[in-house]
């Protein structure tokens, strides 16, 4: 359930009734429904903020904030972004038949300094779009279109660590194809699990994929863990 925070107040209050009741009523009908179900709710706003300013009910806020997951903003996590961006060449290159192998270094050094306000969808779209514009191997993106954001360059909000992570990321994406990244990116996430794949701290919850998704990347990678 996406953009949570849309839902119109008088909607608010049947929501809460069918996760904490787990019964409701079809509109004109007077039969209770029982149901069994699990709400997975996003937003990508402070939903306490719009609580106090009684803007979302807070006794809903807490009957979805049962597990929360904070997933960082695009910018705050630069290193993915080149995993990402061959991730999302591949797949639109796979769909529109095009022979796209690399993403030259330039445009991946412009697509990890932006900013990226609308975070991975604004990453999707532009990737889609330079897809539909290549006529050869390399993919061409429009880099003016990052150039012409106010944000363009490099985030404040990086430190150290994330820019050198970066950095070797973009090194490696310099020379090799769009399955040479993938495999490193695939090694650097089991180097840091030390090889667990899979638990929440596994090397599968580091790349955001499920654990059977991972080891048929690996399988497909020529992955296997060195003895």
């Amino acid at each position: 359930m996406a953009v949570v925070e849309d839902i119109p107040l008088e909607l608010q209050s049947k929501l809460l009734r069918v996760l904490q009741e787990q019964e409701f009523e079809r509109l004109g009908s007077s039969r209770t429904i029982r149901v069994d179900v699990r709400i997975v709710a996003a937003t990508n706003v402070d939903l306490t903020r719009l609580a106090a300013e009684k803007k979302f009910r807070s006794d809903l806020y807490y009957r979805l904030n049962v597990f929360p997951i904070t997933l960082p903003p695009l910018r705050e996590r630069p290193e993915d972004i080149p995993m990402l961006a061959h991730f999302f060449a591949q797949k639109f290159a796979q769909q529109m038949k095009k022979p796209i192998e690399r993403i030259p270094a330039e445009a991946m050094t412009a697509l990890t300094g932006y900013s990226w306000p609308g975070n991975i969808r604004e990453l999707q779209n532009l990737i889609e779009r330079a897809v539909i514009r290549t006529r050869g191997r390399a993919l061409e993106i429009p880099l003016a279109e990052l150039r012409q954001s106010a944000n363009f360059g490099a985030p404040e909000t990086m430190d150290a660590p994330e820019t050198q992570e970066a950095a070797k990321i973009i090194d490696q994406a310099k020379a090799g194809t769009l399955k040479d990244v993938e495999r490193e990116h695939i090694l650097r996430a089991l180097s840091k699990s030390n090889w667990v794949i899979g638990g929440p701290n596994g090397a599968a919850t580091r790349l955001g994929l499920n654990r059977t998704t991972l080891n048929h990347r690996m399988r497909k990678l020529g992955i296997t863990r060195p003895r």
